[in-house]
């Protein structure tokens, strides 16, 4: 009996100690998609940051595949040690219905650290539009079912989902059309081919500010920073509809929770500086830091909300 509560105090002296020593290599970030998009520029901002906060380098790993299976399988797999981490993102709530088989648990296998940043989407339709808002849109589309087409890039992805669940819960008779690629939808919106679309709210900017797009509502409970005249979808006459794209960080599971609380506080610290919120906030990223039972309920959440979505639209898995 001694030598176990020797052996357990000796345990609860070493965690706070390894914590201490986290990290002492650098740490791999995975990410599971390629480089290049809103996501990736922010794990990368903020890697950059934990680098200098945790000293060792944070390094940026692409692992592009469908549904991100292939960076989530990667960490999963990992040693529980905390320097192998997971850009989690909210495809994690949709890939088990999506998917027949995941070889790993999307929440289960994870230890979560914490929330990174949300994405909001908006609602946008070209500049010489009929809409000049979501009432209007809504109007057009039941004064005329069958005749309003809704775009959005593939089948299953977040955008895709969104708009399906914003069909639904406004009575929309509208079709829905996905294209393979961001740049087709906003090309198929400028030109008239969909009467509206759904987009990650920092994608349109650029069409916004050169005047080939304007955004009826953004998804996010919140009016957006860079969008403050634009109302949000609730403001817009849907008050139960919240949506937005985020990501977060996570660990594989069995990851020591002092480790985890340390990558919580420098994630935290991070989100908080100036010169990061300088670089995020212009291009639609809004920093959301939080706890790890905040982001695992999150996951959980959206998990049961998108396989209700999922299973309405008759969306077969994979």
């Amino acid at each position: 009996m001694k030598r176990l509560l020797l052996a357990a105090l000796l345990a609860c002296t070493a965690l706070p100690a390894m914590a201490q020593q986290f990290p002492n290599r650098p740490i791999r970030w995975i990410v599971g998609f390629a480089p290049g998009g809103v996501g990736d520029t922010t794990a990368r901002i903020v890697g950059q940051k934990l680098s200098e906060t945790l000293g060792q380098p944070v390094v940026i790993e692409n692992r592009p595949s469908a549904g991100g299976i292939v960076a989530s399988e990667t960490v999963a797999r990992a040693a529980p040690d905390g320097h192998t981490l997971l850009l989690v993102t909210a495809t994690a709530a949709t890939a088990p219905h999506l998917f027949r088989q995941l070889p790993y648990h999307p929440i289960d296998d994870f230890a979560f650290v914490s929330q990174i940043a949300s994405f909001p989407h908006a609602i946008v339709v070209a500049a010489n539009s009929p809409y000049r808002n979501l009432q209007d849109l809504v109007a057009g589309a039941r004064a005329n079912p069958g005749r309003v087409n809704l775009g959005s890039v593939s089948v299953g992805t977040a955008l895709h989902l969104s708009l399906e669940l914003l069909r639904s819960m406004g009575s929309i008779p509208a079709e829905i059309v996905t294209y393979r690629a961001t740049g087709e939808l906003l090309n198929a919106t400028v030109s008239g081919d969909v009467q509206a679309a759904m987009e990650v709210a920092a994608t349109t900017l650029g069409q916004i500010s050169g005047g080939r797009m304007r955004a009826l509502a953004v998804t996010s409970p919140r009016r957006m920073s860079i969008l403050p005249d634009v109302p949000t979808v609730a403001e817009s006459g849907l008050p139960d509809y919240n949506v937005i794209t985020w990501n977060g960080m996570a660990a594989p599971r069995g990851t020591p929770r002092p480790i985890i609380d340390r990558l919580n506080a420098e994630v935290a610290r991070a989100m908080a500086m100036p010169d990061v919120r300088d670089r995020l906030l212009p291009i639609g990223v809004e920093p959301a830091p939080g706890t790890p039972e905040a982001l695992h309920a999150l996951l959980t959440a959206e998990t049961a909300l998108w396989g209700r979505v999922i299973e309405a639209a008759r969306i077969e898995k994979q």
